[in-house]
C-alpha cells in the first residue's frame, strides 16, 4: 500500500449529501446504530468517513466509501491493517494540524 500523505487530501460529502448528518449501522448482532458523519475525505482512489456513535460519546470509526451498482454511497469495514493504519494516521495528522492552526 502507498503511503498517504495530507496533501493528497480531498474532503468530500459524499455521504452528507446522499443521507444527511447521521445514518444508521447494523453490526454483526443485527443491532442498529446512529452514527454522525464527522469527516469524509477522498486519498488516492478510495474515499473514507469517520463516523462517531451518537450513543457512546466520541468514539470513532473509520470506514471505506464504496459507490453501490445504484450510485449511493455505502460504508464497509477497512480489512486491511495496513491501510486502517494508514488511513488512521493521516485523519490524526489532518485533525492534529487543524487544531493548531484554529
Amino acid at each position: 500500500m502507498t503511503d498517504f500523505s495530507a496533501d493528497q487530501v480531498v474532503w468530500t460529502s459524499k455521504l452528507k449529501e446522499a443521507y444527511g448528518e447521521t445514518v444508521e449501522l447494523e453490526d454483526e448482532q443485527g443491532k442498529s446504530s446512529v452514527y454522525d458523519i464527522i469527516a469524509e475525505f477522498e486519498v488516492g482512489s478510495r474515499a473514507y468517513a469517520v463516523l462517531a456513535d451518537s450513543g457512546k460519546g466520541a468514539e470513532q470509526e473509520i470506514l471505506r466509501i464504496v459507490v453501490s451498482p445504484d450510485g449511493l454511497p455505502e460504508l464497509e469495514s477497512i480489512v486491511d491493517d495496513e491501510e486502517w493504519e494508514d488511513v488512521s494516521e493521516l485523519y490524526d495528522e489532518l485533525t492534529f494540524s487543524v487544531d493548531e492552526s484554529e
